[in-house]
């Protein structure tokens, strides 16, 4: 009788356990969802969901509500938008823009920083927690310290450290900021699997195997891959690499319809651990 009070009791421990973790998996998804809904959105930001299915892909990098996230250059603050509130609460975002006390770098760097900082200050109420830290690398490496963040997210930036020859520095930094067993979500676009890197990087693109093999090398493993943000009509051989698509359209109106009617650009959405 005592044992098979023991197993019955065990399994209705097992089954809460189960249904509390498939409420809390329901709640963030909600809370994302809430976030991509909000009026605090940019209507052009909101355009871009179609290609960057911000819901998905934040439950495919196991987002939680009471993670200490780390975003890394969030540019004008696209994904920003919709962390920023479903972090607020329990958990805490950290974003780490440009340092635009160093002179002489790219112009976009200060104006995607200013711009950042204006929606911080525009709508105060939602981004009134979140930190920024100063990330100008090579050189400022301000990240937060070591094994204090659960989760690193990159969106799009892999193409420019391989070109700026700062991979490895800025892996070694994800590496010494995560928490042991903590999480690096990546998304990049995505060069042909048998694409040469050297020749696709200055494009924007880069083949998913070489970014997996210097991810792994920097002391990751590979989880999961996903096809959330896979373009098929993306042929990745644009007068002006990845930044004739949109969101850039760097043609301008030369052929404008046409690259609207491709989308965004192919991406590759890889999830990794910290060893």
């Amino acid at each position: 009788m005592k044992q098979a009070m023991k197993i019955l009791l065990g399994s209705l421990l097992l089954t809460i356990a189960v249904h509390a973790q498939a409420d809390e998996s329901h709640d963030v998804t909600e809370k994302i969802k809430a976030a991509k809904a909000g009026e605090h959105r940019d209507d052009v930001n909101r355009y871009r969901d179609q290609y960057r299915h911000p819901v998905e892909t934040l439950n495919f990098f196991r987002l939680k509500d009471d993670m200490t996230v780390l975003e890394i250059w969030p540019g004008a603050g696209w994904y920003t938008e919709i962390l920023a509130p479903v972090l607020r609460e329990n958990g805490r975002l950290v974003v780490a823009s440009y340092d635009v006390d160093i002179p002489d770098q790219p112009e976009y760097r200060y104006f995607l920083h200013d711009q950042l900082m204006d929606k911080f200050s525009a709508e105060f109420t939602i981004y009134d927690r979140v930190q920024v830290a100063k990330y100008s690398e090579p050189g400022i490496q301000q990240l937060g310290q070591p094994d204090s963040v659960d989760m690193v997210l990159t969106f799009r930036n892999m193409h420019g450290w391989i070109s700026d020859d700062v991979m490895d520095e800025v892996l070694a930094d994800f590496h010494a900021v995560i928490k042991p067993g903590g999480l690096l979500g990546v998304v990049q676009h995505r060069a042909a699997s048998d694409a040469d890197a050297e020749q696709t990087v200055p494009n924007g693109y880069v083949p998913e195997a070489t970014v997996i093999e210097l991810v792994e090398a920097a002391g990751f493993t590979l989880l999961e891959r996903s096809e959330i943000n896979a373009n098929p009509k993306d042929t990745r051989d644009h007068p002006e690499g990845v930044w004739t698509l949109p969101p850039s359209l760097r043609l301008g109106k030369e052929d404008k319809d046409k690259y609207l009617a491709i989308g965004e650009s192919d991406r590759m959405t890889l999830l990794f651990q910290k060893n």
